[in-house]
């Protein structure tokens, strides 16, 4: 992620007053760079997110609690569900079942970052420097972000579990045409998201509330073995035997556009998206371990050998992220003049910081898969 002020000289000048001697000139500018800094940081996590495109935005006012109303949003026969949501940042998500007519209370938590400067810097002008200032603090904050919106999903897809199907499934050890993703892989995914979004009454739901699988969230490898779709045999049958399964291959017209795209976007209508925290011995492979060992646990599968695909199906509206903006610039990141500096002249700095919640409120949104690599 790159952040990189304007040349300008009104910037210039901005700059250089924040480094001034005089402590009224100089905290005027800071508060001034401040204010402008805060929606800046805000629409670079917003764009540089990797858990964006499985949540959507519930604002509230900071002043609030945040809340979401689950009585026009589920018909269970049992009057109750199940959320996954955190209550501290960095914590465990938990369950918890709640009446389908309550509303539901989102625990939130604060995500911050402080930088500075040395004033010298600011009284050249050298806005290079100070770009990479507030650089840092986008990307500690985004760090945070992604780190707090994955635990969650990771929860609820180990711990998810519908007429008694786990949302997590897992690839045969010896699959006839070697290890790696395949073409049966996301096959059997789609029939699970399927299976797994039942209506309350275990029967055929409404259309609004069953589109399924829409997006992948995979790693860099997975990415290499749906490249590998434009030349590599995918049939898995073996008739009149394997050794006459793996020659058959992929329609002609679904290699070229595999070929053409470099393999990367999109695949039977679903989108690809590359996460590089994902694969074997990568850091949300380690984590979804540590919250389900069912599957890593068992054989020769290990997170060190085997990874996870996620499957989300974003139309469902599922994972939310409950954020607090100001009322009055309607910014949810607040940034302002770091005080600690305020007796120690040689330093400038800034403290930002955002409020927000992320909760699950629907498990049948999200299936995964166990992929043995070696």
């Amino acid at each position: 992620m790159r952040l990189k002020l304007k040349n300008t000289p009104e910037q210039i000048e901005l700059v250089k007053a924040m480094g001034s001697k005089n402590v009224s000139e100089a905290r005027e500018a800071q508060e001034a760079f401040a204010a402008f800094l805060g929606p800046v940081i805000q629409q670079v996590i917003q764009q540089a997110a990797t858990a964006g495109a499985i949540y959507q935005d519930a604002s509230f006012d900071e002043d609030d609690s945040a809340s979401f109303p689950l009585d026009l949003y589920y018909d269970q026969p049992a009057g109750y569900v199940s959320t996954w949501s955190q209550s501290i940042a960095g914590g465990l998500p938990v369950s918890q079942d709640i009446s389908a007519t309550q509303e539901l209370k989102i625990a939130t938590y604060t995500i911050d970052s402080a930088v500075s400067v040395n004033r010298k810097y600011a009284r050249k002008g050298r806005l290079d420097v100070v770009s990479k200032a507030v650089e840092r603090m986008a990307q500690e904050v985004l760090v945070k972000q992604d780190r707090n919106a994955w635990a969650v999903v990771l929860k609820a897809l180990g711990e998810g579990s519908t007429n008694s199907l786990a949302h997590i499934i897992a690839q045969p050890d010896s699959p006839a045409d070697g290890t790696g993703f395949r073409v049966a892989d996301l096959n059997a995914m789609m029939t699970r998201m399927r299976r797994v979004n039942a209506s309350f009454a275990g029967g055929t739901p409404e259309a609004a509330f069953a589109e399924g699988l829409t997006d992948l969230f995979v790693s860099p490898e997975i990415v290499e073995d749906i490249r590998a779709f434009a030349y590599q045999p995918m049939n898995t049958r073996g008739v009149p035997d394997s050794t006459e399964s793996t020659a058959v291959a992929l329609p002609d017209s679904v290699r070229s556009e595999i070929y053409n795209n470099a393999g990367a976007s999109e695949i039977y209508g679903v989108n690809i998206t590359e996460i590089l925290e994902l694969g074997t011995s990568k850091k949300y492979n380690i984590l979804f371990d540590q919250f389900d060992s069912s599957v890593f646990g068992s054989g020769s599968r290990t997170s060190s050998n085997t990874e996870i695909v996620v499957g989300v199906d974003a139309s469902k509206g599922a994972f939310i992220r409950a954020i607090a903006q100001n009322a009055d610039s309607g910014s949810s990141f607040n940034a302002i003049p770091d005080d600690q500096y305020s007796a120690r002249q040689d330093k400038v700095g800034f403290y930002g910081s955002l409020e927000e919640g992320r909760v699950c409120v629907d498990a049948r949104a999200i299936v995964g898969m166990y992929i043995k690599q070696s």
